[in-house]
């Protein structure tokens, strides 16, 4: 999974988290919902946009981009994308500000100077995750910098917020929640280890965290589809002798229950 899509994950889990980066969050900042839009008309999709509550004042659109990779054209697509959003939603917004995230300054585009009037205003805010201080973090801000710790760091780091996590008060944050998150980008990370390496590296049990109950609720989605697509294939293979026996070519009856000729020959071969 690439870093930036895990950061899209965190901010669909805790939308504040966005808030305490940002420079004058609004007062209903815990109450802000993410979510990934599409511009009609438009190729566009924004992936990160934090939508106000019903009732907000002022009612302030946030749009959020994670980058990860170098791409000089970065501001030229997230500028067109937000404004052509607010274009096409222009009477739901009183307001809008645009966050972008880097882990360091030098994943930053290196030409700015056709949108240095945003990229200068208090409208645009750039945050650089390495230049966080560390002192007196808060938790969110520690679970953004985490995966971007090395694989030598990240299993003390891991660690370490697990156990913060659960001596300090959240109140704004899940410890439950907070503890998936760490989870999720440990399990990512370490993808080749084992569950059972994974878990004595964080000192927890998969099984109580929602990625492995996801993890588990999606292989036995797959094992179900496996099961019926082998139900399906056994009720056609049943049908082939009768269809032959009516007179149908194995080519005909192939093309009938979609399936290899080849295979159709060996089903409609008699049993001994």
């Amino acid at each position: 999974m690439k870093r930036d899509s895990i950061y899209y994950q965190v901010f669909k889990r805790f939308p504040s988290l966005l808030f305490e980066l940002v420079n004058n969050p609004p007062p209903q900042a815990r109450t802000y919902r993410f979510d990934s839009v599409e511009v009609k008309e438009t190729s566009f999709r924004i992936d990160g946009v934090f939508l106000p509550p019903p009732g907000a004042i002022p009612k302030t659109v946030f749009f959020a981009e994670v980058q990860f990779q170098k791409d000089e054209s970065l501001y030229h697509r997230f500028f067109t994308e937000s404004l052509a959003y607010l274009y096409r939603n222009q009477s739901l917004y009183d307001d809008w500000r645009g966050v972008v995230i880097f882990p360091s300054r030098n994943l930053e585009p290196s030409k700015t100077t056709i949108h240095r009037s945003l990229l200068n205003s208090d409208q645009v805010q750039r945050i650089y995750l390495n230049e966080l201080e560390d002192s007196q973090q808060s938790l969110g801000i520690s679970l953004m910098q985490l995966p971007l710790a090395s694989e030598t760091r990240m299993a003390d780091q891991a660690r370490q917020l697990i156990v913060r996590v659960q001596q300090e008060q959240t109140a704004s944050l899940a410890k439950s929640e907070i503890i998936d998150v760490i989870t999720t980008i440990a399990v990512y990370k370490f993808s080749r280890l084992t569950r059972a390496e994974v878990e004595a590296m964080l000192g927890l049990r998969l099984e109580e965290t929602r990625v492995y109950q996801d993890a588990k609720a999606e292989g036995e989605q797959i094992g179900e589809q496996r099961g019926e697509q082998r139900g399906e294939r056994n009720v056609k293979l049943k049908m082939i002798p009768r269809l032959v026996a009516k007179g149908l070519s194995l080519e005909e009856v192939a093309e009938l229950l979609e399936m290899p000729v080849e295979d159709v020959r060996q089903a409609a071969q008699p049993q001994s």
